[in-house]
């Protein structure tokens, strides 16, 4: 497989990094995502800016693995945002190697929007960052087309971030993947859910945060929106662990799904 497989710290997300490091290790992934910020008031973020001792950890477990550092996540950009308060966390993004910071969307001025994503990508840049931008169907960039008129009057290395979840329950077709160059796209979230449109908004959230499927158990057409993209596409599998289930033999269910993609 040529494609990068890496493991997104919610599939996860009662795992410190250098915990998740070593478990995305022996279930076969190439890298991880990390949840530096809280997103969530009952789930957790692990600030390694704040906690050198937890860094130090962190960056040993990926040394002894030979994992990389997809992403580190995410930056809700809001009207008060200052982008330059967020060089704590783009630091340690920059320490820990990782090559893209997740942005979500949360100002309904869409060119203010743009402007500060823009200028969080002026300071990733001097990082080796770049950051995308992703769409959810509860926020005022609800779907593909919109987060890609916001991204296009950005730098060139500030890109799309596409969640197959999101992509399925928003107005998005596989045309528009089409029209967005592949350097714009340099990653996607997949996972797997079952059907009912419409959706209530508690459903939409619901089912993102915690009532996910493994890719392929479900009824989303992963199939055909991984083949609009290039087929070295990396792939993040993002799927909140149910629970009582073991944390190894979730991660390994999830890494063997993508075999059968």
């Amino acid at each position: 497989m040529t494609r990068t497989i890496s493991l997104a710290h919610l599939s996860a997300i009662s795992l410190t990094p250098p915990d998740l490091v070593h478990a995305a290790a022996d279930a076969g992934f190439d890298a991880v995502g990390l949840r530096l910020l809280r997103v969530t008031d009952d789930s957790p973020g692990y600030p390694l800016m704040d906690d050198p001792g937890q860094m130090r950890a962190t960056r040993d477990a990926l040394a002894q693995t030979g994992l990389s550092v997809s992403d580190i996540e995410f930056v809700r950009i809001t009207q008060d945002l200052d982008p330059a308060t967020l060089r704590p966390l783009l630091d340690a993004g920059a320490e820990l190697g990782a090559r893209h910071l997740i942005c979500a969307p949360y100002d309904d001025d869409l060119a203010r929007l743009g402007d500060k994503l823009d200028q969080i990508g002026a300071h990733c840049a001097a990082r080796d960052l770049s950051p995308v931008l992703e769409f959810f169907p509860w926020t005022p960039v609800p779907d593909l087309a919109t987060c890609w008129d916001v991204v296009q009057g950005c730098a060139p290395h500030v890109g799309v971030l596409l969640d197959v979840l999101h992509f399925d329950r928003s107005a998005s077709t596989l045309d528009q993947i089409a029209q967005i160059p592949p350097a714009r796209l340099p990653f996607i979230h997949i996972c797997d859910a079952l059907r009912h449109p419409p959706y209530t908004i508690q459903q939409l959230l619901h089912t993102a945060r915690e009532d996910r499927l493994t890719p392929g158990t479900g009824q989303i057409d992963i199939a055909a929106i991984l083949a609009a993209l290039p087929p070295d596409t990396p792939l993040g599998l993002e799927v909140p662990m149910k629970q009582n289930q073991p944390i190894a033999r979730h991660l390994l269910d999830l890494f063997e799904s993508v075999s059968r993609l």
